[in-house]
């Protein structure tokens, strides 16, 4: 009976320590977590319905990946000084300038509906990008504790796929009830565009929670022009072996992610508000795959999650590729989310505890730069593929590169083990 019991209890315990992981989030922390609700939501709505808006103004994929190639490849480029920009004007100032960039760039890009404004607004986009991802991971270090950490990291990236999901449903809807509304086509330039303009304003709305943060203490010894170089010098084994695999994994993601969209409406013939809410239940597949990643972590290891849970994601990948009935592809494509992207945060968290303290701005540059250089690159490569080709050739390359990506994850750190650093926060 005492057995039974124990058994019938340890999933409210299980909650009950979650919870507890939950309330030691700092003031700033939630704060932040905040912006994540409200960014989630409109962003979600954009990744769903950009492309489609793209297509309406008479562009074709290819123009798609090169617009998704210059937004990332300005964010790699930009990575290095946007970290010392961020450890000068401090982590606040960052966030709310990104904010602020990001939406003035989704607002033009409804407003100028030509070739030259929307590669002009993907530069302005990835600049924000880059010092949105290099302010992120030392901000989220600065404010938390060893106990907390894990959890804050997977907590506010599920937080941000959980909002995406309702703003997938909402993409999928929202053009239709903007053209009812102007009586034109759903599928019209006004009406994407209209719907687009709307994310921009909610993209200014999630920057006020960040006004209300409090500005951390940063050290003098991390503001250093060339520290990336000099860290870069110090430590290369290091470096290479943190950034190598998600470099191959950011160059497999750049091939097929940016055009699942696409994917769906041109290989199973499905309409909008289909994809929109195979993208809606996609986003909290994945929300949900992230919440359970820190106790999941605690119970078998960081690098082991990484390691599982991606090797895991590649059958189902496979079969999203090239599996012709649709209740399959969009299965597999709920599981393959959840599986391959529950582990991001672990990783980060990783990285993080893994680099001197006074590195880790430096080292947060690094690794956007490396997200981003497979994003500035596969895109273009992809859309090429795809106008020529069709989807099959992304998808196999993506397999490839993902596999590669796992076989260093666990050659690199399983096999082997790298010491701790211990985490210093900064005051409040």
């Amino acid at each position: 009976m005492n057995e039974k019991n124990s058994i019938l209890l340890k999933p409210f315990r299980l909650l009950g320590n979650y919870g507890s992981h939950l309330r030691a989030f700092k003031p700033n922390a939630r704060l932040y977590l905040w912006n994540v609700i409200i960014t989630g939501m409109v962003m979600g709505v954009f990744r769903l319905i950009f492309n489609f808006y793209a297509l309406s103004l008479g562009f074709d994929e290819a123009l798609l990946g090169n617009l998704i190639t210059t937004s990332s490849f300005v964010a790699l480029i930009a990575a290095l000084p946007m970290g010392y920009l961020a450890d000068v004007i401090g982590r606040k100032a960052s966030l709310i300038l990104s904010g602020a960039m990001l939406s003035f760039s989704i607002i033009a890009m409804a407003l100028w509906q030509s070739e030259t404004s929307l590669y002009s607004m993907n530069v302005v986009s990835g600049i924000a990008q880059s010092l949105a991802g290099v302010t992120m991971s030392p901000f989220l270090m600065e404010n938390s504790d060893e106990k907390e950490r894990t959890y804050l990291f997977s907590f506010g990236q599920g937080l941000q796929m959980t909002m995406a999901s309702v703003g997938n449903w909402l993409g999928g809807y929202l053009p239709s009830w903007i053209g009812q509304a102007q009586n034109v086509s759903a599928t019209s330039s006004t009406a994407y565009g209209n719907a687009i303009f709307i994310v921009g304003i909610g993209a200014a709305l999630a920057i006020l929670p960040l006004v209300l943060m409090k500005s951390p203490n940063i050290a003098r010894s991390q503001r250093a022009v060339f520290a990336p170089f000099t860290y870069a010098a110090k430590e290369p084994l290091l470096l290479t072996k943190l950034i190598l695999p998600m470099l191959l994994t950011s160059l497999g993601a750049g091939l097929i992610m940016p055009f699942m969209n696409v994917f769906f409406r041109v290989v199973h013939n499905k309409p909008d508000p289909v994809i929109g809410t195979l993208f809606a239940w996609g986003s909290l597949a994945m929300g949900v795959g992230l919440l359970l990643a820190p106790p999941l972590a605690e119970r078998m290891g960081k690098i082991q999650l990484v390691v599982i849970s991606q090797a895991l994601s590649i059958p189902f990948l496979i079969l999203l590729g090239f599996s012709p009935i649709f209740w399959v592809g969009a299965a597999t494509y709920y599981i393959r989310l959840s599986l391959m992207n529950m582990s991001s945060p672990v990783y980060q968290t990783f990285i993080m505890e893994h680099v001197d303290p006074s590195a880790r701005a430096t080292v947060a540059s690094l690794t956007s730069m490396a997200w981003n250089f497979g994003w500035a690159f596969s895109p273009t490569i992809s859309g090429w593929l795809q106008v020529k080709y069709g989807f099959g050739p992304p998808f196999i390359g993506t397999i490839i590169l993902y596999t590669i990506s796992v076989a260093m994850y666990w050659a690199f750190f399983w096999r082997g083990s790298i010491a701790t650093v211990p985490a210093t926060a900064a005051t409040d």
